[in-house]
């Protein structure tokens, strides 16, 4: 059993989503940011960082911080589930999970703190950070026109770990139909049903966005 602490961030639902796919057991522990949970002692001996999502997998003891980490460790928990067997695809996926956690994700996050919450606050950062999430959807959208998923043929963490980020495309204020690869990919995973399942973790948060 995978003890799952999260909330309903980008970060947080990469977990659930990936745990959806694999059907491994799980229990969601909410830890609700906006009430400062994530600063609680207990929590803080799973996650240092104090950051979602963590997981403690109950049959090893082992706890981990760091979605990219805790999605690693799940797939291979499971047998190598969701992370190509050939060593070029295996490198392949690392590649995008790489550009998801150090490009996506931070930034995208940039433009959520400056555009969606502190508009007019600091005109130069909303534009530089749009900017730059505009750039990166197009990296994206051009990857999704050689591949129907960031990594080749078949459905990857790669994947699984950029799809909430873009699911905030309205907060980005970012129109998916001007990238027609990346919203056909977005929009292919918005239907399954482990996506489905996993974006309402821990609580309904209403429906998948759609462009």
């Amino acid at each position: 059993m995978i003890d799952l602490y999260t909330w309903t961030t980008p970060n947080g639902r990469k977990v659930s989503i990936m745990l959806e796919e694999l059907e491994m057991p799980y229990q969601a522990i909410p830890i609700n940011i906006t009430n400062d949970d994530q600063f609680a002692p207990d929590f803080l001996k799973i996650s240092p960082n104090n950051k979602i999502p963590a997981i403690v997998d109950t049959e090893t003891g082992t706890s981990l911080m760091e979605s990219g980490a805790i999605m690693l460790y799940l797939s291979k928990k499971a047998g190598g589930k969701l992370v190509p067997g050939d060593e070029a695809g295996y490198w392949r996926m690392m590649e995008w999970l790489m550009l998801q956690m150090g490009g996506v994700g931070p930034m995208l996050g940039q433009v959520h703190h400056f555009v969606k919450f502190n508009p007019g606050k600091a005109p130069y950062a909303e534009e530089r950070y749009s900017n730059e999430a505009k750039r990166l959807y197009g990296v994206l959208d051009k990857q999704l026109g050689e591949s129907p998923y960031l990594a080749g043929d078949e459905l990857s963490i790669a994947d699984i770990a950029t799809w909430p980020w873009i699911s905030r495309f309205e907060w980005q204020q970012i129109d998916l139909k001007d990238f027609p690869n990346l919203a056909r990919w977005y929009t292919e995973l918005a239907v399954r049903p482990a996506f489905q399942r996993g974006y309402h973790v821990p609580k309904q948060m209403g429906e998948v966005p759609m462009p």
